[in-house]
């Protein structure tokens, strides 16, 4: 069994990972079914999301930065909604203090920051202060500029440093260890290669210490290795996701939760029956 603790409660599966649904409220999102109010929301829940995740600023390659204020009224709205139906933690993808501040009081869970809390140094003691779960991530440079340099000497050394080192920092602002979730970061300054390094060794980053979330849900990297449009890569993710648990991931971040919910019931019942004939 899985546990992640909350600020004032603790969520748990019998899956061998917790599987956090993509909403995006932005206009030019990787994949578009993602995109969506309610209705999506209310989808991801009934496939069986353990966590939704909600972003109001794209992070694609090539995407720019928007302002808090355009951030702010596409993102409270849509929380508001959720919370009349469903008590599922949310998580709020987000580098502002301002922005994650509003959507606490809203009844948000978890931030995931693809900047580990170097964008607004007031993220990391207002975690702290609302004692809630942070996805630490790492990337190379801004989403606009990232995929220009993808060139490692070591790449599973380069991303463990810096994850180490924004650990370190999270700890000072008084996070606790155990609120600590690492991401390494797939498709962020990475390229093909890159990637796989990380999908293979996930479970080892950092030692092991702490849950590690794989965001892979039809990611480019994918399409380089099918040559497959964005449509066409679920079997890829799929199988990516499966890989990356196997390998030591606790939380996998999808857009097709059904697909994915169901591929983790049969890894599930697999490994029961190999136990049971041990």
């Amino acid at each position: 069994m899985r546990i992640l603790k909350l600020a004032n409660r603790e969520i748990k599966t019998e899956k061998k990972a917790f599987v956090m649904g993509i909403l995006n409220v932005t206009p030019d999102s990787l994949w578009n079914k993602s995109c969506g109010g309610l209705r999506t929301a209310l989808k991801l829940i009934e496939d069986g999301a353990d966590i939704l995740d909600i972003g109001a600023e794209s992070s694609r390659p090539g995407s720019k930065y928007i302002d808090s204020n355009v951030e702010l009224k596409r993102i409270i709205p849509i929380i508001k909604k959720i919370r009349k139906y469903s008590n599922i933690p949310i998580s709020i993808d987000t580098r502002k203090s301002e922005v994650l501040s509003a959507c606490l009081e809203e009844g948000a869970d978890i931030l995931n920051d693809i900047s580990s809390l170097e964008d607004d140094d007031n993220l990391g003691k207002l975690c702290a202060k609302w004692n809630i779960p942070v996805i630490l991530m790492h990337k190379r440079n801004i989403p606009l500029h990232m995929q220009k340099n993808t060139y490692y000497e070591d790449i599973f050394k380069d991303v463990e440093s810096y994850l180490f080192e924004r650990i370190d920092y999270a700890l000072k602002c008084g996070i606790s260890s155990d609120k600590i979730i690492i991401d390494p970061g797939i498709g962020f300054g990475k390229d093909t290669n890159g990637n796989c390094v990380l999908v293979k060794h996930c479970g080892q980053l950092c030692g092991g210490r702490y849950p590690v979330l794989m965001a892979l849900s039809r990611k480019s990297f994918l399409g380089s290795l099918t040559n497959r449009d964005v449509k066409d890569r679920l079997s890829s993710t799929i199988t990516a996701n499966i890989l990356s648990i196997m390998n030591g991931a606790s939380i996998i971040r999808v857009h097709d939760v059904k697909e994915a919910v169901d591929s983790l019931s049969i890894l599930n019942s697999i490994e029961y029956c190999l136990q049971k004939e041990e």
